[in-house]
């Protein structure tokens, strides 16, 4: 099976791009947007309307294979490309990468993946995000060309086993809509709710006070409403706003996670992001210093690395240095979803916790492909995308996973585990 024709396709992203910069430099919110100029390059405003360029690979039977590019909200922050634009790059995949397409031979996916990871047009890497939705195409052209499921296919080409349940769900939730967390509570999400607290003004307060008030009010509502044997895993995005509060103290960030877990108690506590710095080595530093002291005062506290943790390398180096308790792998970040998947498979090597994330500003399809993907590589869980909606994005994943493995379970696949 080959390919016959790429079409390409300008649609919506399931959220926005912000200038993550502009807004830690003290822009002040309008709404949902901010006054103010932008500070990085691509932005046109500091909140704008994100886009993405569906890859369509037709088949030569007929059969339409497609990926979504796309790129995270925080574009052009900390390491990452600049915000992904669908007229900076159309000409590029028409007129470069169409023709590479092509009549390619559909028998394996990984090595197709790695070249086009590795392409460079006059001398320059593809952005990230076109490099995204054209490893996710082929690797739902190879799955339909051999009829297979897209988690069989990634199973058997990096020698992993399909697992034989679901993968757990963080429910991605905005931070202020309550009814949507009663109906995740009511769903019994496996972690929640993620949000966004980057600003120390807005959202932890000056005495941190305004955080922890959250996070108990939170927890009480769980116990509420939940049901009695219901025991989620709490876990909040920071986005370095408790670090920046702290000015970087390790001591006194520790500290005040302290009491943030004792807020939360009996539920475990997740925080994404206490610190960005600006440089990967600076982050790794302040990471390890700071899972060593929570080590040591014993404080019940899960840190997750997302900024600075963009490619495979960034992730190698984070699990060498030993210096956080899990990574986030950020599926558009890491280019071609081959590196998503060595990713994982690294994470597991070194028994380093890792979830398989991603961005509210991904699609339906993307969302879908990064499930299978978790299917065969064991993260320690998923991120529900695209959007903050909640509801839509875990049904997908929930749907997504049960209906691939009943499938696979009555096939037979060889390379599903046996039920526990």
């Amino acid at each position: 099976m080959k390919i016959a024709k790429a079409l390409f396709s300008v649609g919506r992203s399931s959220f926005v791009h912000q200038d993550r910069e502009a807004i830690r430099r003290g822009a002040k919110p309008n709404g949902y947007l901010f006054d103010g100029e932008p500070v990085l390059p691509g932005f046109d405003a500091i909140t704008q309307a994100a886009e993405i360029v569906s890859v369509m690979l037709v088949l030569d039977d007929g059969l339409i294979a497609h990926g979504d590019c796309a790129d995270v909200i925080l574009a052009g922050y900390a390491g990452r490309d600049r915000p992904f634009k669908s007229v900076e790059h159309m000409e590029t995949l028409k007129k470069h990468i169409a023709p590479l397409l092509v009549g390619r031979e559909l028998s394996s996916f990984r090595p197709l993946a790695e070249e086009f990871d590795r392409l460079t047009v006059d001398g320059k890497p593809l952005h990230m995000a076109v490099r995204y939705g054209i490893t996710q195409a082929l690797l739902h052209a190879v799955a339909l060309a051999r009829r297979e499921q897209m988690a069989e296919v990634v199973a058997r080409e990096y020698g992993q086993r399909i697992v034989n349940s679901r993968i757990p769900i963080l429910s991605s939730c905005m931070r202020d809509n309550y009814n949507l967390h009663d109906r995740m509570i009511l769903k019994r999400a496996d972690i929640l709710p993620h949000s966004s607290f980057g600003d120390i003004d807005l959202h932890i307060g000056r005495d941190g006070r305004l955080f922890l008030d959250y996070v108990t009010k939170f927890r009480r509502r769980v116990q509420e409403i939940g049901a009695p044997d219901y025991k989620p895993q709490l876990h909040f995005d920071v986005y370095g706003s408790i670090g920046q509060l702290f000015e970087e103290d390790v001591e006194r960030t520790a500290d005040y996670l302290g009491r943030v877990a004792d807020a939360v108690a009996p539920f475990d506590l997740m925080i994404e992001s206490p610190f960005v710095l600006d440089s990967l080595s600076a982050q790794i530093e302040i990471f390890g210093r700071l899972r060593s002291v929570l080590g040591r005062k014993g404080i019940n506290c899960t840190i997750i690395a997302d900024e600075w943790c963009n490619t495979l390398e960034d992730i190698r180096a984070w699990g060498e240095a030993k210096a956080t308790d899990m990574v986030q792998i950020k599926t558009p970040d890491l280019g071609g979803i081959n590196n998503t998947i060595e990713a994982a498979i690294y994470c597991n090597s070194i028994g380093m916790a890792a979830y398989l994330g991603g961005t509210a500003n991904e699609t339906d399809q993307s969302s879908r492909i990064t499930t299978h993907i978790g299917l065969a590589t064991r993260p320690t869980f998923l991120l529900s995308k695209p959007g903050m909606g909640g509801d839509e994005s875990f049904a997908l994943q929930i749907n997504e996973m049960s209906r691939t493995l009943t499938i696979l379970g009555a096939a037979g696949c060889p390379l599903l585990d046996a039920a526990a």
